[in-house]
């Protein structure tokens, strides 16, 4: 049966793509953000997403500038600079006009920012009490950046791991805007494109990796690192950049952040040669001032351990439940 959990980005989201999808459509490639499609013109790179969120609308943004930032950063982590969208509508019966045309509004002006053209979509109504209000999926074409697009095949032992700000900040922000808890507070979502900071990075010879950390959050692009590497990788959490306030959501409710969805930044892994340079580099862009050096992928067993500020170790386990439905 079917559960939230299978669409948090964990384990069982991974179990569920590889035994059954990646068992019957065969050429589907789950290590990358985007796909090269090498027997078209070897240069044009391709995505597709899909979005729900409660609210619709949220602090820092709404689930129109979600879509749009979500798929044009598939493709900007991939090495890829985006061109073209596809937006199919799934509307709920019952959603008042002024809302649908405030997102798409917010839509088109994201997209507008993000030098992409939507060029085609389809709309399907249905009843109500059948969806969320609005669901969206999006299909993103780019054209290729560089010769070979970063990947985890290229990740090597000694290499850094950066971010480019505060981790948490969409889960929390649309917790916060649930009013669940009791809890209120002014955080804004990151929602915004990462392309400035990922045409920093592929300037940089020895860049091997880029993910954007959405659902399941940092710790889970972690995994995926050590999993396909078969390396250990280690975070520092002292060098974890944290919104207080995300900081203080989770102390009280026991979430830990490094879980939480990102929607506005990039984790890059780089050379450890390049690795001052490019955090140099992000921290002078719009957005980048607390853009960190936050770990190593070291030669080891395949895990991920966060070294404590208390001097100790703790293992981040790929994500199992599913603390936050519905946030991306």
């Amino acid at each position: 049966m079917i559960t939230l959990a299978h669409g948090n980005g964990g384990r069982l989201m991974r179990q569920l793509i590889t035994e059954i999808f990646v068992k019957h459509f065969g050429a589907l490639d789950t290590g990358a953000d985007a796909a090269l499609l090498p027997h078209f013109d070897g240069e044009t790179m391709f995505t597709t997403d899909g979005f729900i969120v409660e609210p619709l609308e949220f602090p820092g943004g709404d689930i129109g500038t979600l879509a749009v930032h979500g798929t044009v950063n598939d493709l900007a982590v991939a090495g890829a600079t985006p061109r073209y969208l596809a937006v199919t509508c799934l509307i709920e019966e019952g959603l008042p006009i002024a809302t649908l045309e405030r997102i798409a509004a917010s839509m088109g002006r994201a997209a507008r920012d993000c030098g992409v053209a939507i060029i085609a979509g389809d709309t399907k109504v249905l009843p109500r009490g059948q969806g969320g209000g609005l669901y969206l999926s999006v299909a993103g074409i780019g054209s290729k950046n560089r010769g070979v697009p970063p990947g985890l095949a290229c990740i090597r032992p000694g290499d850094a791991i950066l971010v480019t700000g505060t981790v948490g900040d969409h889960g929390t922000a649309i917790l916060l805007a649930r009013h669940e808890f009791g809890l209120q507070g002014d955080l804004m979502s990151d929602c915004a494109s990462v392309l400035a900071f990922t045409r920093a990075a592929e300037a940089f010879t020895e860049l091997r990796f880029m993910r954007d950390p959405t659902r399941g959050g940092l710790a889970t692009v972690a995994n995926e690192i050590a999993q396909a590497t078969s390396c250990r990788v280690t975070l520092d959490e002292a060098r974890l950049p944290l919104h207080e306030q995300v900081r203080g959501v989770c102390d009280m409710l026991g979430f830990d952040p490094l879980y939480l969805a990102c929607e506005g930044r990039a984790v890059a892994v780089i050379g450890p040669a390049q690795a001052v340079s490019l955090l140099a580099a992000w921290r002078t862009l719009p957005g980048g001032g607390r853009a960190a050096i936050i770990g190593t992928v070291d030669a080891g067993r395949a895990q991920v351990v966060l070294r404590t500020t208390l001097g100790g170790e703790r293992t981040l386990d790929e994500l199992e439940d599913d603390p936050l439905p519905r946030i991306c």
